[in-house]
């Protein structure tokens, strides 16, 4: 009868377990209406649009401050950017950054993503240039344009540059992260079925490693705008075209706080979109894969 008892304990464990997956799993099924959606996701970043707006408006209107030099008013601001949306200039501008970040990135990513596999996976090489690699993470990315200023001149190669020193830390410690966060049972169990060296690496580690590699790729992607940004700024010269750092600049330069808050406004404005257009969705389906994502 000892025997029998804990038996009928596991496999009602067993049972109550599988309840629980099955569960799990028709919740997942489950997609998020329209409408709330609508609520929960749309509306709380447009009430909080509309209501810095507002605050805008109100500092305006009631001469909090009465400085057009300083604060322009929303309209201006606008008339600003619908002035070059007509002038056919406005998207000359975005895609010129978009174009530089997105493809910086793009290097980043095949250098750093070896790089921090190198790290994670040969404790000699972590030893070495993990500290390094923290160390560059946390150095701001404006201090890199002087010196790639001076060693590669005013050009696009230049940009590049200061956007792979910017972003590799990042992608890279983003995955020695990820590895570091793999369960020895996934690697025991990979090796017992003859997936060792890069087979392991590409069928086991990487799958695994995988929430904390999207959120380096995350924060490399912010690292890139951040130097590009800053380089567009520091560096300008008419063969680079005109970004929005280089729109920032040039109302600087004019002491045109209208054409400083369009370009402020555009470079937030792509940041927020490539987050949602690519990140966010990316993350949702690795939270989803991995059933951490009931709704959505």
């Amino acid at each position: 009868m000892a025997s029998t008892e804990p038996r009928v304990e596991e496999r009602a464990d067993l049972a109550g377990l599988e309840a629980g997956l099955d569960a799990l799993e028709t919740r997942q099924r489950i997609r998020t209406p329209f409408r709330q959606t609508l609520v929960e996701k749309v509306l709380p970043p447009t009430v909080a649009v509309l209501l810095v707006l507002a605050v805008w408006q109100g500092l305006v209107s009631f001469k909090i401050v009465d400085d057009p030099t300083k604060l322009p008013a929303p309209s201006d601001v606008w008339d600003v950017v619908h002035q070059a949306w007509l002038q056919g200039e406005l998207l000359g501008y975005i895609w010129t950054s978009v174009s530089r970040g997105l493809l910086g990135f793009c290097f980043a990513l095949l250098i750093g993503t070896p790089l921090g596999l190198l790290v994670a996976r040969v404790k000699f090489v972590r030893a070495a240039i993990g500290p390094i690699l923290s160390g560059l993470q946390s150095l701001p990315s404006v201090a890199w344009v002087p010196p790639a200023v001076i060693w590669l001149g005013l050009n696009n190669t230049m940009m590049y540059a200061v956007i792979l020193l910017g972003a590799v830390p990042s992608i890279a410690n983003g995955l020695v992260s990820g590895v570091d966060q793999v369960s020895p049972i996934f690697l025991r169990a990979g090796r017992t079925l003859g997936a060792t060296g890069l087979k392991g690496t590409w069928h086991i580690v990487l799958p695994a490693a995988l929430p904390g590699y999207v959120a380096g790729l995350k924060q490399g992607w912010a690292f890139s705008w951040r130097s590009l940004m800053a380089a567009e700024i520091i560096a300008s010269f008419p063969d680079l075209g005109v970004g929005l750092g280089q729109l920032l600049e040039n109302g600087r330069n004019a002491s045109d706080m209208a054409m400083v808050f369009e370009a402020i406004l555009l470079i937030l404005t792509v940041g927020i979109a490539i987050d949602l257009l690519i990140f966010s969705p990316l993350e949702r389906w690795v939270l989803r894969s991995r059933g951490l994502l009931v709704k959505g």
